[in-house]
């Protein structure tokens, strides 16, 4: 710590910092534009200057920008002074000189870190009464808007593009006074990170293109905290709401999570919610009038229920009350996951593995801060993006503190630090069967079918302990794993990440023996594997049989009803099992929030609310399990929490006559004693009853306008507002203001902060973590006495097939994941189907991109362009997995190519 003296006044800061962020950390407001936390600092707005002495006896001291300015014991410097105020004002007004006046009809007005800032300097009216300057807008894709004349030239947007988020299509060029931000020509974005910019730029230049199409002024949003359904990471976010559409979704700061920032599926593919293919009403199939009344809807159920051996099958995007009341209904030697056997294979080795708790879970900021990182077989851009991001970070870090050692330039430095480092890397070895952006700051980049990079992984496990089996390598193979080895030998911090993208149990097993062979020489390992989709891996802890097992019971028993829990099984297994399942039952229920194929086969079609309208709990690849809370009431009374419906549905069985509500911990309470291993979880979050000073939290901010005006075209008497019994929130703008609990944050506002940089304030330090955060409850404990048992069951090296080819899923950010494919924007940037071949195979077949080839694949047969992609191994063939109008594919399976039409 260090002893610095602001107007007198005498503080305790840590050093290493600069002059603004200690000054932020002390709750002491200070005007910037170019400084961002993850960013670090550049001087390039000038807007921060405060005026540092030479000691306490300095009275005219100098002028210097904070953001540039290292702390130092006995720093003498004052915020106040007047010709720092007086240089703030000048330059806020410089800025302000082309800013157009149109803060009304602005996107980010009301939320704009520049008028808050422009307010903070006391700029309070224009003298500049001259032309301004203006610039054509750009088309950038269907998730950002351009407005170009709003820029103020802070840089922020391309040093995250590029430095940051790894993008290369966006750019700066400037003539003379004209700086301009954007490409070299109209066209989308090709960083599926792109939708930060929103929230990186500190005015209006890059804005929410969803949410212009329904615009809302960011204090008329009903907000509440959720968590990210779209991939196994669980970012946290903020989902906002308006006259009952879901209207945007924005990131949610936790320092253990997603930091400051959310992939573009993540932030853009929330549109499913507002659907015309929404489920609404309670469904009773082959009646006259089908669509029924809950009071209708539960009458018809009682026989189903109760003369009926009932199936359960789970599902992996349902919140794990839902999952477990449905357990709860059925008994749990009838609940069965749905998705296949070799999926349930997997997760099942990945449970076992973290449960062992020999290596710690890895965090994304676990990955951050680590020094060396080996990806084995998973396509992290595809299937975790956000993880990806975490992992440049970490790359980047590493090579920026080995080019520090020794030298007076502090980390924050953003451009000196970027000169020194040059293009220098940390070590990243990045080992999947295709190719990646990753490969690009990758140290070692090897591409081979799975096998084969399971094989390498338990190479590496070996060179690092001997006493392993020796594996023989080719020599392709065996100077990489060398390599590898080497470099984790001298690693402090090393991560090891994998996951069930590729169904191969193999690569789980070689990169937990490579973790624990780690832990010799590391001061601390972290293993990482990711799941398929948001609540896998609580599905995974509830450890039932995998669907195929399900099909087998359905087929020995008669008289079957089927609970299908929001899932759409003919996304997860083949076409045909699905068939055999539904031919077996005699009845099918369905609870979910959308038309889909596997609802075309439910006798009974219940409408399950969507994470936006339902309290629940999702645990997320690290088994950190978290709470998302309903942002608002449906209009329509039916669509309601999955698990609500199951929970009414049990007094109908047993035939009691009481019916009470449940509210979430009391369904994760059962879930605990059905469940051990799921032991902590009701500690989640703060309890329903929670409250501040008696009061609960509002959804909406103290701006909150037009609650009355609202519903005037109903009525001009305004109704009462809706009660939540489930949470410790209202549903309007009374209640608790000030800071709640990390996990109850709503929105992040604070006097004179209106932008979200509000999170300063809410924060131990800037950039640290929130204060008491409470980053969701980690389900899997870390044994630091656990001795690590190895795997020893090494399989055979991959063999090609003369004119067949290995079947693997290959991922896309846009389309693969089954709920955001129904956003306009997702669909749009959606591949069309495709085969994937290397040119190895390509070449003896005369096959060029654009071919059409036919394969077979169990009796079926398929025609599909053809891709080339030098990377992918000889042997192998890659086909898109969740894309709309591609049949789930029987992967790990050997197809043939029956016909080309080139």
């Amino acid at each position: 710590m260090s002893t610095i003296y602001i107007d007198n006044k005498q503080y305790e800061v840590k050093a290493g910092k600069n002059l603004l962020e200690a000054c932020l950390g002390l709750g002491i407001d200070l005007p910037y534009f170019c400084w961002h936390p993850a960013l670090g600092s550049v001087g390039a707005c000038r807007q921060c200057a405060v005026k540092v002495f030479k000691d306490e006896n300095d009275t005219h001291g100098r002028l210097v920008m904070s953001c540039m300015e290292s702390i130092r014991d006995g720093l003498h410097l004052s915020v106040s002074d007047k010709t720092a105020k007086a240089f703030r004002s000048q330059v806020i007004e410089w800025l302000m000189t082309n800013h157009p006046h149109d803060c009304p009809v602005c996107d980010e007005g009301g939320s704009c870190h520049l008028q808050d800032m422009t307010v903070m300097t006391g700029h309070d009216y224009r003298r500049y009464h001259y032309k301004k300057r203006t610039y054509t807008n750009q088309y950038l894709g269907p998730f950002i808007h351009h407005e170009m004349n709003r820029c103020i030239q802070c840089y922020r947007c391309v040093r995250y593009y590029h430095e940051y988020a790894g993008g290369k299509d966006l750019n700066v060029f400037a003539a003379h006074n004209h700086v301009y931000f954007g490409r070299e020509r109209d066209g989308i974005l090709e960083s599926p990170f792109s939708g930060n910019l929103v929230e990186v730029c500190p005015t209006g230049v890059f804005t929410d293109k969803t949410l212009r199409e329904h615009y809302t002024r960011k204090w008329d949003l009903t907000t509440a905290p959720s968590v990210c359904n779209h991939c196994s990471v669980g970012c946290n976010t903020i989902a906002g709401e308006r006259y009952g559409q879901l209207r945007c979704i924005t990131n949610r700061y936790n320092s253990q999570v997603n930091g400051y920032f959310l992939c573009d599926r993540g932030r853009f593919g929330y549109e499913f919610v507002n659907s015309a293919n929404r489920i609404t009403q309670p469904l009773i199939r082959n009646r006259t009038v089908e669509a029924v009344d809950e009071a209708v809807l539960m009458d018809h159920l009682r026989a189903l229920l109760t003369n009926h051996t009932l199936i359960g099958i789970g599902s992996p995007r349902a919140s794990m009350e839902s999952n477990i009341a449905l357990m709860q209904l059925v008994g749990k030697e009838n609940f069965y996951q749905g998705i296949s056997d070799n999926a349930v294979f997997v997760e099942k080795r990945i449970v076992e593995v973290m449960q062992s708790g020999v290596i710690k879970t890895a965090s994304l900021h676990d990955i951050q801060q680590s020094d060396a990182i080996v990806i084995l077989g998973e396509d992290l851009w595809n299937t975790a993006p956000v993880m990806a991001l975490a992992v440049r970070q970490g790359v980047m870090k590493t090579a920026a503190h080995q080019a520090l050692q020794n030298r007076a330039i502090a980390e924050w430095h953003d451009a000196a630090v970027k000169e020194l480092v040059q293009q220098e890397k940390g070590f990243l070895a990045n080992c999947t069967v295709s190719s990646s952006p990753l490969d690009e700051i990758s140290s070692s980049v090897m591409h081979k079918a799975p096998e084969d990079l399971a094989r390498l992984g338990f190479a590496i496990a070996q060179r690092l302990n001997m006493v392993l089996p020796v594996v023989q390598l080719n020599d392709d193979m065996s100077t990489p794993a060398a390599v590898i080895a080497a470099a984790l030998q001298k690693a402090k911090r090393p991560v090891i990440i994998s996951g069930a993208g590729y169904y191969n149990e193999a690569l789980i097993r070689a990169a937990f023996d490579i973790a624990a062979a780690c832990k010799a020489t590391a001061e601390e390992v972290h293993l990482a594997y990711v799941m398929p989709e948001c609540n896998s891996m609580g599905l995974a802890m509830m450890q039932a049989s995998g669907f195929e097992n399900a099909v087998l019971r359905t087929s020995r028993v008669n008289n079957v009803t089927a609970i299908v829990l929001e899932n759409d099984l003919y996304r997860n297994v083949p076409a045909q099992i699905a068939d055999v399942f539904f031919n077996n039952c005699q009845h099918c229920i369905v609870l979910d929030s959308l038309h889909n194929a596997t609802t075309q086969h439910a006798d009974v079609l219940i409408p399950a609310a969507s994470f936006a309208e339902a309290d629940g709990t999702l645990v997320n690849y690290e088994g950190r399990a978290q709470r998302f809370y309903q942002v608002f009431v449906p209009a329509n009374k039916n669509m309601q929490e999955s698990w609500k419906w199951l929970m009414k549905m049990q007094p109908v069985q047993t035939g009691s006559a009481v019916e009470r509500s449940y509210h979430p911990e009391e369904v994760l309470a059962m879930g605990e004693q059905l469940l051990p291993r799921l032991s902590g979880i009701t500690a989640v979050a703060p309890p329903r009853n929670f409250r501040v000073n008696g009061q609960p939290l509002p959804r909406a901010p103290h701006r909150y306008s037009g609650r009355t005006a609202m519903l005037s075209n109903l009525t001009v008497s305004e109704p009462k507002p809706k009660q939540d019994y489930d949470s410790p929130f209202t549903f309007t703008m009374e209640g608790y203001s000030g800071m709640p609990p990390s996990p109850l944050i709503p929105f992040f506002w604070s006097p004179g902060w209106n932008s979200n940089q509000a999170v300063n304030k809410y924060q131990e330090e800037p950039g640290g973590s929130l204060k008491n955060e409470h980053a969701g409850k980690l389900l899997f404990e870390y044994k630091q006495d656990a001795t690590p048992v190895y795997f020893k069951d090494i399989p055979e090296a991959f063999m090609v097939r003369h004119e067949k080819w290995l079947l693997l899923p290959q991922y896309e950010v846009f389309g693969s994941e089954e709920l955001s494919a129904y956003s306009k924007g997702i669909s749009e940037l959606s591949p069309s189907p495709y085969a994937a071949l290397s040119q190895l195979d390509a070449d003896p077949l005369s096959l060029v991109n654009g071919s059409l080839i036919t394969v077979k694949i169990f009796e079926q047969v398929y025609e599909l362009p053809v891709r080339i992609n030098a990377a992918i191994p000889k042997g192998v063939m890659l086909m898109p997995a969740g894309l709309a109008g591609m049949p789930v594919m029987a992967w790990n399976s050997w197809v043939q190519i029956i016909s080309i039409r080139l």
